[in-house]
């Protein structure tokens, strides 16, 4: 008798009461070779060693925007001065109790969506349908195999990853209940773990929806897309996506192109929506502009249709649309946002009930229908208005006016605004000289969040006066965004891997997060194209990736128009949206893989104290909002990466700070020579906060030092953060001499210099026929230094327990 085995239970009918349950059948081809890890699958204490590990070095820095807690009935309790709440409390335990919550906050909104996405596409094509993403691309997932130890093959695979997050999600969110947790240190080792577990869910989502939707495969010369407001064709019915979840945007070019009309509409969006959608489309679909934009597009009237999904969208995202007249599609049971529930009404009645403003928007959680639905309703609104919008924010010059001229410059504006813009003196120089230059300024710094109006007690449409002041600009805008990429190449991790850990390639800059600017979207363009010509790697997603593509030089160019979307020194490469944000890390534990020949499969330590110590990687989130981006950086701050955001991130209310002065904290194991070396700071922040775009490059090019340097790399590295400092400070920074090794490790044009200045001003000894450093340095330059701080590491590679 022969059978095929399968899932699922079976009786056999000559045993009785017997029953066989068979899980997952593993083919023979399918079988890891490489040996399983210490720890697969952890839980919360798995891997709390290596973030006290962490937490020793790199202390955890308060920041509370309140001294008082109120999580509980018992409260609210003031915990100034040392006090304690009802419950034992303390700030600091507290405030690392709501980072936790923060970053739990932004775990489950990238699981959310990739359980929601995962499910639907097992659905629609099935378990068995095979994990592709490219030739180049043998290292599939590689945070699921550093984490979960499995390497998945098709989307039944991340099943498996998808119910070890759900679970840790659940423990550590559990974890900050009243009466739980007592130590800080505890509950940042917590806020790590959720935040890596984060990472894993956002492999997963843009995996699944690389493959299942045909999105570029790690393809570094992928199409341009057009961006800004001047981009839309006005004269065609108008389609407008908005938040995270390209499943249900997927769906309206799939019926547009299957009834031959995709060019008798426009298709554009804001934020990760369109920014997936135009990685679906070939760049076909064009972008408003970042999550910042909403208030923009809605009050400019362009939109014929709104379609929301989920994350980042405004509360009061019906009503604004509302006000306009612009029916409002939701899919995501996330954010219904009151509307009945279409899910089982005619196409015909959906169209209706939007077309002839019976309803202001509709619920509508079947993809499917909303790819109907959706040009439908844009076309016949289209019609009705026959092309006249309301393009300009207010009907003729005489309404704008009038709206200035009720300002009495009392501030409550600024006042409530977050970025204290000065409203009231934009106000006050047009009512006198009927120049609207100081109010057109304003549109390039604000993020149009609507608190202004809030506070204005002459309920002046401020929002439409700055945007109104700038009409021409904002409207005629036009750029150019490079496609989301996803995955990077095996073969340039092969290529890169030795000049980033060995230094001769600079750093790799990795731009993510939202767009809470401090100042003018353009900073952020000039930040990252000082490292572009410096050479090192510059790496973006989401919003960030968004922004650099509205921002055109005095040639009319983006930075992606100028740089190749390589991962290698110079390039720009766009990985995607928000949930490809795990190929930035996933890039630097294929560096530890492919060039070291570490091995992943649930050797999560290893891989990140490899990273921490060797490969300069950097974040930065110049404008860093929501709990998402929060996760997103807590969990690069496990793997070893430190990160860097703009002053808004002050506001996430912790740091990771070292602290140079407490010697005894900086050390390693050198496996080489067998002993514990006292090693430089470097690098000595896990997560900082910085005010200005000048002192954002100078740590962005500071923290990308690493100990594992060799003398050449040193040399490229100090003479960048010298020259950085030197450019935009205006000095030489207070700790260039703590990195210095060797007379080898400084910059060639400025060695006399230098030598003279650790002589006289720090006591060094030189050996000036020579020049020569005798004394002076923390540590010798060794060529064969192979440092680890994990104790598990060293006796692995030493053969023996590590010294004391």
């Amino acid at each position: 008798m022969a059978f095929e085995l399968r899932e699922g239970i079976f009786a056999i009918d000559e045993m009785r009461n017997v029953s066989i349950r068979i899980g997952k059948v593993i083919e023979e081809a399918e079988e890891w070779a490489e040996e399983m890890g210490p720890t697969p699958k952890p839980g919360i204490i798995e891997l709390r060693k290596w973030d006290m590990k962490l937490l020793e070095r790199y202390e955890p820095f308060y920041a509370p925007v309140q001294d008082f807690c109120n999580l509980c009935t018992m409260g609210p309790c003031d915990l100034s001065q040392n006090k304690k709440g009802a419950c034992g409390i303390d700030l600091k335990t507290a405030k690392a109790r709501l980072v936790t919550i923060a970053c739990c906050i932004g775990a489950a909104s990238h699981g959310g969506h990739a359980r929601h996405l995962l499910d639907h596409l097992i659905e629609e094509l099935g378990e068995d349908y095979p994990i592709d993403l490219g030739g180049n691309v043998n290292v599939e997932a590689p945070i699921i195999r550093t984490v979960v130890g499995i390497r998945p093959r098709t989307l039944g695979d991340l099943k498996e990853a998808m119910e070890w997050a759900e679970k840790e999600l659940m423990r550590v969110l559990h974890a900050t209940h009243i009466g739980n947790e007592e130590s800080y240190l505890d509950y940042e080792s917590k806020a790590m773990h959720i935040s890596m577990v984060d990472h894993v869910l956002m492999e997963i989502a843009d995996i699944a929806q690389i493959v299942a939707y045909n999105m570029p495969k790690a393809e570094p010369n992928v199409p341009l897309t057009d961006t800004g407001f001047g981009i839309v064709d006005k004269n065609k019915p108008v389609i407008v996506v908005v938040g995270h979840n390209v499943l249900y945007s997927k769906p309206i070019l799939d019926y547009l192109e299957e009834m031959g009309r995709l060019d008798d509409f426009e298709i554009a969006g804001l934020c990760c929506a369109v920014h997936d959608m135009t990685r679906v489309s070939g760049g076909r679909a064009k972008i408003f502009g970042p999550i910042s934009y909403q208030l923009r597009v809605i009050r400019s009237g362009i939109p014929d249709v709104m379609i929301s999904d989920e994350q980042c969208i405004r509360a009061d995202l019906l009503q604004a649309c509302k006000a306009m007249g612009i029916p409002l599609i939701a899919t995501s049971d996330a954010a219904a946002r009151g509307l009945p529930d279409a899910s089982d009404w005619p196409v015909e009645k959906i169209v209706n009930a939007l077309v002839t403003g019976e309803l202001p928007g509709v619920f509508l959680p079947v993809p499917e229908k909303v790819g109907q639905v959706a040009p439908l309703v844009a076309e016949a609104i289209f019609k009705k208005h026959g092309g006249n919008r309301k393009y300009r924010f207010f009907a003729n010059d005489e309404e704008l006016w009038n709206e200035i001229n009720k300002c009495t410059q009392c501030m409550n504006c600024v006042f409530t605004c977050p970025h204290n813009l000065r409203i009231d003196q934009g106000m006050a120089h047009a009512q006198k000289t009927k120049d609207l230059s100081k109010l057109a300024k304003l549109e390039e710094q604000c993020i149009a969040c609507g608190k202004c109006e809030q506070a204005c007690p002459k309920n002046i449409k401020i929002i439409n006066v700055i945007m109104a002041s700038n009409f021409d600009r904002l409207y005629n805008k036009k750029g150019k965004m490079r496609v989301g990429r996803g995955p990077i190449q095996d073969t340039e991790i092969r290529n890169v891997g030795q000049p980033i850990v060995m230094g001769q390639i600079p750093g790799v800059i990795a731009a993510v997060g939202c767009a809470n600017y401090p100042d003018e979207a353009k900073s952020l363009r000039e930040i990252l194209e000082e490292f572009v010509k410096r050479r090192y790697i510059v790496v973006t997603s989401g919003c960030h990736a968004i922004t650099l593509g509205m921002i055109t030089d005095e040639e009319g160019q983006t930075l992606y128009e100028k740089t190749p979307g390589d991962f290698d020194a110079g390039g720009l490469a766009n990985v995607g949206s928000c949930v490809a944000n795990s190929h930035i890390a996933g890039a630097a534990i294929k560096i530890a893989n492919i060039f070291a020949m570490r091995p992943l499969r649930g050797n999560y330590a290893e891989i990140a104290d490899y990273v921490l110590n060797r490969v300069g990687a950097v974040g930065f989130s110049w404008g860093p909002y929501s709990p998402k981006a929060a996760a997103i950086a807590t969990g690069f701050n496990r793997l070893g990466v430190p990160v860097v955001v703009g002053p808004h991130g002050a506001k996430y209310r912790r740091a990771y700070l070292g602290k140079y002065f407490k010697k005894e904290k900086w050390w390693v194991y050198d496996i080489k020579t067998r002993s514990k070396v006292p090693i430089e700071p470097a690098p000595d922040a896990l997560l900082v906060a910085v005010e200005t775009k000048e002192e954002a490059i100078v740590q962005l090019a500071r923290l990308c030092i690493r100990p594992n340097d060799t003398s050449l790399g040193r040399q490229i590295k100090l003479t960048h953060y010298l020259e950085l400092s030197q450019k935009y400070l205006g000095k030489l920074p207070d700790d260039w001499h703590l990195f210095v090794r060797s007379e080898a490790d400084l910059p060639l044009k400025m060695k006399d210099e230098l030598l003279h200045i650790l002589e006289s001003e720090y006591g060094w000894k030189i050996d000036w026929d020579k020049k020569k450093i005798l004394e002076g340095p923390i540590r010798r330059y060794d060529a064969g230094f192979n440092p680890t701080i994990v104790e598990e590491v060293y006796e692995k590679y030493a053969g023996e327990k590590p010294p004391q």
